[in-house]
Order: structure tokens, then C-alpha cells, then sequence
């Protein structure tokens, strides 16, 4: 059972996971249904699953008869337990489309719990289970299923067993495919034959993880062993592995084993000299588990080996993690004096092998060569033993020389003139940069640089991208020496790409001037970039602007609709655009009904910025500290229930737009209801300050904090509560119940210490709601834009026109933010790049000649927005 982040014995790094993902399984329950209703010992993807409920709980929920699932949320306990044919169920209140209603499952509907595993399998209309993971971008592994045997999720992780069609019962955790029937015994066999053939004589055995039983089995297969400890963190893997694959943890219960279920890396710790080898089943190097493959882990293991021990740890496979295996081999040779990195076939595992890395204290010790047989094995032989050890020669290079010599994929730039070629300088690595460098790499003709402040981000955003190397680079600084840099890198490049926060574009662009280098940022044009116009011409540039969501698609659909209907002869009366990036509804549970996918800081600014905009012909100008007072429902489908508020000035976008007509203009953003008023308490309490505060010190707890801010006679909570009601005016129960319980889910209340660095509270508050408020792992976002044309016809009638976009991430994949941002800015650039403009000038996509070529390039990749007459 080799490839989890969070089992096999081994704590992970502490990860927040949000309510949306923590789907639950009462176990007991569970286990005394099963006890009552033997029948239901099986169950396929058709039949509810057996589980209790609790209030908050995120579910699936499908009504009779009908074929289309909903997500909803558990709005209290079981209402009633009641006989069907189908046998005994419990009626939940369950909340979504934003209605109350009970339904009880089986027969008044299905429900099932909110798990990745589930989700992904409600999704498959094919009845397939595909493992998909940013670890192997762009394959994924699928196997049909027949049935699912057991879901639920334990203190450490989401644990599915289906039973498949080729391969038997299969363990899932964490969407992670980690033993099936049918191949297990390629991976149990090789991960304990190999170290524990080449010792002369192992007698105690250590094995961390592996609670399924595989390892024990073939380690019990040495007649010289005489005890082996099995650790592992999740009781969970055990249980389930009893009841599902029994021909695996048939010796879990041999007298010679002991199961201690605890944290691995504790356990390496109060044990030293003990064991002759240790075979440790842990997480992924790569990724949230990195930390794991530290130096001081593998010091540990040495410390608990006696003298001439072996050791041995999966490796990953050679095709889709080489780099990091070297990198693996490397920490590890720098803790023992012999190492050794062979391989293993699993066709249920990514690409079909995995890697083993060997290790011993004994110098010089040959790991490849067995020592003795090993009796009953279905893929263990000697012969196989040392081939383990014979690396394809991409591998070999890569491990002893340090030579890539893989095949550079993509297209190929050889073939291209020089005189075609281009060079493109990208600025900052976060989120929305990976989709747009896949843009810009799709023609061969462009190399592509990725810079930002620390070079270890620009590598990590170029790694799997040909064509594409990594710098580092700080648009930012004021230091004369990091300025110099700035303008060197971009003078040697034919266009660069600012992706960086807004602020920063005024030295790109001044800097672009100096090298005559074309820009594109996918931000609002400011008055310091328009104050350049004169330069940028001068230079013989152009400098293309608002090219991402919003400002960039947006502007693509209002001007398509907006010219179609002048074409027409028809006017414009009202135009409003709102549009949001939010977690998709499953992964909304926290007070805000928001996560970040940009800076926390940034997001909650802009909630600060007054608006203006027009209504009914008039100007309505709205303070910032009154812009979420002022936000309405909004309407796009039955199952968001959403709010809107303007943003901004949108009383220039008449001019920008040509609809001198229109009396009504609004642009605005979009979040979930409950939202805005919990932004306004924040507001009231002075929590986004930006103003340094003398006493803001560091010590300080957030109970005290809050009693300074709000004026409380001391730091309890009571008085916290009832002084913070007090000033906000929480006069409705319900409102003052859910705004006090996110409060208290923030911790303004709590006695932990607060980050104060910066001195000011809004840093303050953004430290503390980042690790809170970030997508996890898997989460997917969604993407909302809608603009309404409110049109009048020459003959009197009028139209409703909506342009929509409805836009959900990829788990484990781009968000839909990022591919939305990323792919047009990556449009924009090659029309830069391609010599569309023949002018030089500072640009924004407010006209037909622009947009559409840029629309119909999207489209073209099947994004865009759909268009409806009411």
C-alpha cells in the first residue's frame, strides 16, 4: 500500500481540511446496520449507503425517480428512523437549492456522503473510478466499477473499497488507488524480498505503514524472521483490509507480528538498534508530504537499524518523478554509506512502475544480489531480484550523470527560422501563470522564461513545460541592482508578460520602454500606466491591457452583444455585469461562504473601494465603508443562491462600451449570500484597519486584540460576544447566532496569539484567515460572469439579453479562475507577438477589431460564454 499522503504510519504535515470534504461515516452505526441487514453487505453505485449523518454535513442527495444528483447540506439530526421494503433508513432535513425539505433515504431518495471518491463517481456517467493528481499531469488512471463495498471517512483520511471489473476489491485513499487483488502482490513482494534477501541474516523486522497486511504476509515467507512490528497511523486500513481483502491481511494475527497503530516517525524515534530491517511504506516525496523525506527522518531510521541493517522506502516511479528520485537518492547517500534505487511493475499505479530506494549501513554492500530463495512468490525471483536494479538508460543518466537526455516534448522549435522566433519574459508564478506559459508554449516558435522574487517558484511553474527555463526576478524592488536586473532580463526579450500584483506594473512598462519590449497585463489600465502613453509610443511598443477575466473576457461578450444589437438598429438601455470567483458550492462551508485563490490582503481591499454607477439615468456613488450595504440577491441558476454589488466606477465603461444610450450601467462582483454582512462586521470592528497600531505588539492573544478594538471591559469571551453585538446591532437571532459562530470559527475570540508584524490589523486578520480560507487540495472553484442587456428595438419592443459563464476547476487541475485569466491573457500575447497591432500604444480590449479575434481564439478551446434571450 504504498502511495498516501496520510497513511502508512506517518503523520503529515497538518493540513486544514474544510467541512465540504470531511464527509463522515458513524462507523458504529454503520457496523450494526450491517449486523441487522446482512444483505446489504454490497452495495453499487445505485443503492444508498449506509451511514449516519451529522448536522453540517455536506451529502449527495438524489430524489426518486429521479436520475440527477444535488449536492446539499445536513440541516440537523435524523428526524425519524422508518421501515421500507428496502429495510430501515433515517429521514435527515437536508438544505440545498436553497430550500428546506426532508427527504429519507431509500425511499423518498438517496443519500450519500460528500467524498472526493463518491463525488468522482457520481460524476463518471460511465461507472469508471479515475485517479487523477497533479503529480502526473495530463494521465490519468481508470478501472471500471462494479460495486461499492465500503466508504467512510477515518481520522486521517477518505477510505473507499469498490470491488472492479478486472481487478478485483480495490483500496482507495484519498482518491489514491493503493492495492488491487489482482496486482498487489508485484508491489508486497518486491518491497520486503529485496532488502530483506540481501541481509545475511534478518530476524526483526520493522514495517511502517502497510496495514493492509501485504508486506507482513511476504515477510513472514523468511524462515530466519522471528518478529515483525507492524506501524501504522489509521486503524481504519486495518479494519477494512480484514473485512475486504483478507487473502492480504490473512497474517496480520500470526503470533510473530505486532500491530502498534500510532505515528511512525515517533515511533522510529523511541526505538534504536533494534531492527534488521525496516520497510517503510510512507508517503509521496513530492508534494504536501515532502517534509517527510527530510534529513532528520531518515537519521532516524538509521538510529533504530542495528549495525549491517537494510532499509527500504518506495521511490516513485522514474517516468513521472525522476528529478525528485535523484534528489531522493542524493538526501538519502548523505545518511548511508550504500544506496541503491531499483524498480518495480503495478499496472494499477501511475505508468504502470514504481520505485524502490534500498539503503544499508554496511559499506559497500551489494543490495541487488539475493542471498537466498523465498518460497511461494507469484513475481519475486532471483533473476528479478538483480534486473530490479538495471535502470532504462534515461534513468541511469539522469541518477549517475545528471544528464536529461528525455525527449523534449512538444513542438518542435528546431524547425522553426530563426528570424521567427520569439522570446517572452513571464512575470510572477502564481495560480494563473501555469495556463497562460501552456498557451504561449503551444507555438513552436516561442522560448519562454518564468521569472519571480524566489527562483525555486519560477522552476517549480516551468517543470514538465519545454522550451521553458526559470529566473529570478524582482519587479517590485527599488534596489538600483535589482532594477538593473529587471531591465536587462526584459530588454532581452520580445515581449514580457506582468503578472505581477498591479503596483509593480509601472516599472515593468518603464522598464519595457528602455528595451523596446511589447507588454501584456491582465490588469485595469491606471492612470500611472496611461501617464507612459508618450514613452510607450516613442519606443515604438505596445502594451496591451485587461486581458483575463475580469477586466478581459468580459469585455470580449459585451461588445460582441453590444455591436450585434446597434447593428440592428436597437439601443442599449441597460447593461450590468457581475461576475465572482468562488469555491464551488461543496467546497463553501466556512462562515464567508469564500475562499482565497489570490492574496488575502487583495481580496479584502477591494471590498473597501467605493462605486459609482448609473441608474435610471442618475449617478449613484457608493462609500466604500457602504459598498456591502449595498449588495442585492442575484439570479443565475435555482441551485447559487448568490448576491451582487457594484464595483468600482462603471460610469466610464458608456464611453468604453459606445452605448451613450444606456441609462442603467452597473458592473459588480458576485459572492454567496451571508457574505456581505459578515464583511460589514469585520468592517464595524475596524478588523481591516490598515492604519499601524502602536500597541498592536507581538504576544499579543486575539482575545485581547478584539477587547482593545471593540472596547470590551475585558478579554472574555462573554464580554467579547455581547460588546461585538453591540456595535455590529445584531438584533435578529438568527443573523447574530451565524455571524458570532463565524467570528468565533475565525478565533477573534480565542487565546492564540496573533501575527502582528506588520502592525496593522487588516495584516493581521489576512494572517490569520489564509491558512483558514485557501483552497485544499482537489477543491475545485467556480468561475460566474453574467451580463443582462435590457434592449429597446426601433420598434418599441424591448429584449433581455444574458451572456453566462459558469465555470467549474479542475480537482487536482487548473481552477477555472486560472485557465480563465491565464488562456486569454496567453491569447492577447501571441496576438502581440503574431504583429496584430500596427500601431504602438498602451491598449485595452474595448473595441470589435480586438475582441473578437481574441473571443473566437477561445472559443475556439471551447470557453465562452452562452447567450440567451429572456
Amino acid at each position: 500500500m504504498p502511495r498516501t499522503a496520510k497513511t502508512q504510519g506517518i503523520s503529515p504535515p497538518i493540513r486544514n481540511r474544510s467541512a465540504s470534504n470531511a464527509a463522515h461515516s458513524d462507523a458504529s452505526s454503520d457496523a450494526e446496520f450491517s449486523r441487522s441487514h446482512p444483505e446489504y453487505g454490497l452495495l453499487d453505485l445505485d443503492e444508498p449507503i449506509k451511514c449516519s449523518f451529522h448536522d453540517g454535513e455536506n451529502v449527495w442527495v438524489r430524489l426518486k425517480d429521479s436520475a440527477e444528483w444535488v449536492s446539499g447540506v445536513v440541516a440537523g439530526k435524523g428526524a425519524r428512523t422508518a421501515a421500507t421494503r428496502d429495510g430501515e433508513g433515517v429521514a435527515y432535513p437536508v438544505r440545498y437549492n436553497k430550500m428546506k425539505r426532508d427527504y429519507f433515504a431509500p425511499q423518498n431518495g438517496e443519500l450519500k456522503p460528500d467524498t472526493p471518491e463518491v463525488r468522482e463517481l457520481l460524476a463518471a456517467d460511465d461507472g469508471w473510478f479515475r485517479e487523477v493528481s497533479p503529480e502526473w499531469r495530463g494521465q490519468a488512471m481508470a478501472l471500471k466499477v462494479n460495486r461499492i463495498l465500503h466508504v467512510e471517512r477515518s481520522k486521517y483520511q477518505d477510505v473507499l473499497v469498490f470491488e472492479s471489473d478486472t481487478y478485483g476489491n480495490v483500496l482507495v485513499l484519498d482518491g489514491v488507488v493503493q492495492c488491487t487483488e489482482g496486482d498487489e502482490f508485484s508491489y508486497q513482494e518486491m518491497i520486503a524480498h529485496l532488502p530483506l534477501t540481501s541481509h545475511p541474516n534478518p530476524k526483526k523486522v520493522l514495517v511502517v505503514g502497510g496495514g493492509d497486511g501485504g508486506v507482513i504476509r511476504e515477510v513472514l515467507k523468511h524462515h530466519t524472521v522471528e518478529e515483525v512490528v507492524l506501524c501504522d497511523i489509521d486503524e481504519a486500513v486495518l479494519r477494512v483490509a480484514k473485512q475486504y481483502l483478507p487473502h492480504m491481511s490473512l497474517l496480520l494475527s500470526d503470533p510473530r507480528v505486532t500491530v502498534h497503530i500510532g505515528d511512525g516517525y515517533e515511533f522510529l524515534g523511541n526505538h534504536a538498534s533494534i531492527y534488521d530491517v525496516i520497510i517503510t511504506d510512507c508517503s509521496d516525496p513530492v508534494g504536501p508530504a515532502e517534509s517527510l523525506f527530510q534529513k532528520a527522518y531518515f537519521e532516524r531510521m538509521r538510529r533504530a537499524l542495528k549495525a549491517g541493517g537494510n532499509l527500504v522506502i518506495q521511490a516513485e516511479s522514474v517516468w513521472l518523478q525522476a528529478e525528485a528520485i535523484r534528489e531522493l537518492r542524493d538526501l538519502m547517500a548523505s545518511v548511508f554509506p550504500t544506496v541503491q534505487y531499483g524498480y518495480t511493475t503495478v499496472p494499477t499505479y501511475p505508468s504502470g512502475q514504481i520505485g524502490l530506494m534500498l539503503a544499508s549501513t554496511t559499506s559497500g554492500r551489494s543490495l541487488h544480489k539475493p542471498l537466498r530463495p523465498v518460497p511461494d512468490t507469484r513475481y519475486y525471483n532471483a533473476d528479478l531480484h538483480e534486473a530490479a536494479f538495471v535502470l532504462p538508460e534515461f534513468c541511469r543518466a539522469l541518477l549517475d550523470e545528471g544528464q536529461d537526455i528525455c525527449p523534449k516534448l512538444g513542438p518542435d522549435a528546431a524547425s522553426v527560422p530563426p528570424s521567427a522566433r520569439k522570446r517572452v519574459l513571464l512575470l510572477g508564478s502564481g495560480a494563473v501563470a501555469r495556463p497562460c506559459a501552456e498557451h504561449i508554449l503551444r507555438n513552436p516558435a516561442n522560448a519562454l522564461t518564468v521569472a519571480c522574487r524566489t527562483l525555486s517558484s519560477a522552476q517549480a511553474l516551468v517543470r514538465g513545460l519545454h522550451n521553458a527555463s526559470a529566473l529570478s526576478l524582482d519587479a517590485g524592488s527599488e534596489e538600483p541592482e535589482k532594477r538593473a536586473a529587471l531591465e536587462e532580463a526584459i530588454a532581452q526579450h520580445d515581449l514580457v508578460i506582468s503578472l505581477v500584483p498591479y503596483a509593480y506594473h509601472v516599472n515593468v512598462i518603464k522598464a519595457a520602454i528602455k528595451g523596446k519590449t511589447n507588454v501584456v497585463t491582465t490588469s485595469y489600465i491606471s492612470p500611472a500606466m496611461r501617464a507612459l502613453e508618450d514613452d510607450v509610443k516613442r519606443a515604438g511598443i505596445v502594451v496591451m491591457n485587461e486581458m483575463g477575466l475580469d477586466p478581459g473576457v468580459d469585455h470580449l461578450y459585451a461588445i460582441k452583444t453590444i455591436e450585434e444589437v446597434h447593428a440592428k438598429g436597437g439601443k442599449v438601455k441597460e447593461f450590468t455585469s457581475f461576475c465572482g470567483g468562488l469555491p464551488a458550492p461543496e467546497c463553501s462551508g466556512n462562515p464567508l461562504g469564500y475562499k482565497f485563490s489570490w492574496s488575502p490582503r487583495g481580496n479584502l481591499l477591494v471590498l473597501l473601494n467605493s462605486a459609482t454607477y448609473l441608474s435610471g439615468g442618475k449617478q449613484v456613488d457608493v462609500a466604500g465603508k457602504d459598498l456591502m450595504s449595498a449588495a442585492r440577491p442575484y439570479f443565475i441558476n435555482p441551485a447559487l443562491a448568490l448576491v451582487a454589488f457594484p464595483n468600482r466606477n462603471s460610469v466610464p465603461f458608456r464611453e468604453f462600451y459606445g452605448i451613450p444610450e444606456a441609462e442603467t450601467i452597473v458592473r459588480g462582483s458576485l459572492r454567496y449570500r451571508g457574505f456581505p454582512e459578515f464583511v460589514k462586521a469585520l468592517v464595524t470592528l475596524g478588523l481591516l484597519d490598515m492604519e499601524r497600531k502602536p500597541w498592536l505588539r507581538e504576544g499579543l492573544t486575539w482575545a485581547e486584540i478584539t477587547q482593545h478594538v471593540v472596547g470590551a471591559s475585558d478579554a472574555s469571551e462573554r464580554s467579547l460576544v455581547a460588546r461585538v453585538k453591540e456595535l455590529c446591532q445584531l438584533s435578529d437571532e438568527e443573523e447574530s447566532r451565524r455571524i458570532i459562530s463565524g467570528l468565533k470559527w475565525i478565533g477573534i475570540f480565542s487565546r492564540d496569539k496573533a501575527d502582528v508584524r506588520s502592525g496593522n490589523l487588516l495584516d493581521a486578520l489576512c494572517a490569520r484567515l489564509e491558512p483558514l480560507m485557501r483552497f485544499e487540495e482537489g477543491e475545485r472553484d467556480l468561475v460566474l460572469l453574467q451580463h443582462t442587456f435590457v434592449v429597446e428595438w426601433a420598434n418599441g419592443t424591448q429584449d433581455t439579453i444574458t451572456s453566462t459563464l459558469e465555470a467549474y476547476g479542475e480537482p487536482y487541475g487548473h481552477s477555472a479562475m486560472a485557465r480563465y485569466v491565464g488562456v486569454p491573457c496567453g491569447i492577447a500575447a501571441q496576438m502581440v507577438l503574431d504583429g496584430f497591432f500596427e500601431h504602438s500604444g498602451i491598449y485595452a480590449p474595448h473595441t470589435k477589431v480586438i475582441c473578437d479575434p481574441i473571443r473566437e481564439a477561445l472559443e475556439a478551446q471551447g470557453m465562452g460564454l452562452v447567450e440567451k434571450v429572456l
